[in-house]
C-alpha cells in the first residue's frame, strides 16, 4: 500500500485551515500605474516554456499535489443542458472529489478534502444552496451576461444583486472587451468598481476572457486596472473562447498580481480557467505559483482552477498512484 508521507499530507491538510486574506478594497484610478507597462512577448515565453519543461514532481509528492490541485478546483457546469440532476451530482462530487478506497490506502481519510468551491449558473443557486448545507464549500455564480457581457449595465448589476441574495459567496463577473480593445481604462474601471460595490460581501472573480485580448500589453494593463477597481481574483477566460487560459498569459497575470502587492499591501487570487483538463497541467499552473508568488498562494483562498473534466484526470492519477495500475474514466464517478 502506498501512502502520502507525512510532510507532504501537511501540504493538504494545512489547505483545511482557512487563512485569513484582507480583502482587496481596490484603489483610486491612477493612470501611471499603467502608463508604464510594456510586454516583451518572447521573454514571456521563454519563461513560461521552463515551467513544463524544467520542473516536475514525481512519486508521493506528485500524489500530494495533485490533492492540493483538487482543494484549489472550481468545479464547474456551466452547460446550455445543465439541470437540478446535474448540479446536484456536482456538488455530491465537490464534497468528496476522490474515492474514499483511494483516500484510505494514502492516509488521507481524514483529511477532509473538498474542492475549493462549485461555479453554476445563477438559476441553480437555489439547488447548490440545498446540496452543499452544511459543508462550507463556497458557491460561485457567473454574473454580468456571461459570457459575452452583451447586456446592459442595469441587467449586470442586478443580475449579480439577484445571485448574492440566491446565496452565491463569490461572483464570476465578466468585463466588456470593449473597452480593453480600445484602451478605455478609466471606463474599465468604473464598471469593474460597479460590480464590485454590487457583489457586497461576496468575493469577485474578475474574468479577463484573454483569449478575446490580442496583446500581452493589453492584458497586464487589464489585470492592474480589475485590481485597482477592487478584484479579488482576476481570472482568465469564460471557457467559452476559442484560446482560453495559458502559461505565459498566466506569467503576465501573476506578476501584475505581485506589483499589485507592492503598490499597495493586498493579495489578490488568480484562476486560470478554460483547457485544463490534464493532471500534469495542473501541476505546471501549481508550479508557476509557487515559484512567482510562493506558497501562501497554494491555497484556495488565493488560487483556483476553473475546471470541469480536470477532477477526472487527477483521479485517475491518483489511483495509478495506489495500484500501479491506470483506470477507464467510468470507474471514477463523474463530476
Amino acid at each position: 500500500m502506498m501512502t502520502v508521507k507525512s510532510k507532504e499530507k501537511k501540504i493538504i491538510t494545512e489547505s483545511k485551515t482557512k487563512i485569513h486574506i484582507m480583502r482587496n478594497d481596490g484603489i483610486p484610478f491612477d493612470a501611471s500605474f499603467i502608463e508604464h507597462i510594456n510586454i516583451n512577448k518572447s521573454a514571456v515565453e521563454r519563461r513560461a516554456a521552463t515551467i513544463s519543461t524544467r520542473r516536475t514532481v514525481k512519486k508521493e509528492w506528485q500524489a500530494a499535489w495533485l490533492l492540493k490541485a483538487v482543494s484549489c478546483m472550481d468545479l464547474t457546469t456551466l452547460a446550455g443542458d445543465d439541470t437540478r440532476g446535474n448540479v446536484l451530482r456536482l456538488c455530491a462530487k465537490a464534497k468528496n472529489p476522490v474515492r474514499k478506497d483511494l483516500l484510505e490506502a494514502m492516509g488521507m481519510q481524514d483529511a477532509n478534502l473538498t474542492t475549493g468551491a462549485i461555479c453554476v449558473y445563477h438559476n441553480l443557486i437555489p439547488y447548490a444552496v440545498d446540496a452543499l448545507k452544511g459543508s462550507n464549500i463556497p458557491i460561485a455564480a457567473v454574473s454580468t451576461g456571461f459570457p459575452a457581457g452583451q447586456i446592459s449595465m442595469d441587467q449586470k448589476l442586478r443580475e449579480i444583486q439577484m445571485s448574492v441574495a440566491a446565496g452565491a459567496s463569490e461572483i464570476d463577473i465578466v468585463i466588456s472587451r470593449a473597452q480593453v480593445l480600445q484602451s478605455d481604462w478609466k471606463g474599465l474601471y468604473d464598471e469593474i468598481a460597479a460590480f464590485r460595490k454590487a457583489c457586497g460581501h461576496a468575493h469577485m472573480k474578475t474574468i479577463l476572457a484573454t483569449g478575446e485580448i490580442p496583446t500581452l500589453t493589453k492584458v497586464a494593463k487589464a489585470s492592474m486596472v480589475a485590481m485597482m477597481a477592487g478584484s479579488d481574483f482576476i481570472k482568465t477566460s469564460t471557457g467559452k473562447e476559442s484560446v482560453n487560459a495559458t502559461l505565459p498569459v498566466s506569467l503576465i497575470m501573476i506578476r501584475a498580481i505581485r506589483e499589485y502587492l507592492a503598490l499597495t499591501g493586498y493579495k489578490v487570487g488568480y484562476k486560470p480557467a478554460g483547457g485544463i483538463s490534464k493532471a500534469k497541467d495542473a501541476l505546471n499552473y501549481l508550479i508557476l505559483m509557487k515559484e512567482e508568488l510562493g506558497n501562501e498562494w497554494l491555497e484556495p483562498e488565493l488560487f483556483r482552477f476553473g475546471a470541469s473534466s480536470l477532477l477526472g484526470d487527477i483521479e485517475r492519477q491518483i489511483e495509478h498512484f495506489v495500484t500501479g495500475r491506470y483506470s477507464a474514466s467510468y470507474r471514477h464517478p463523474m463530476a
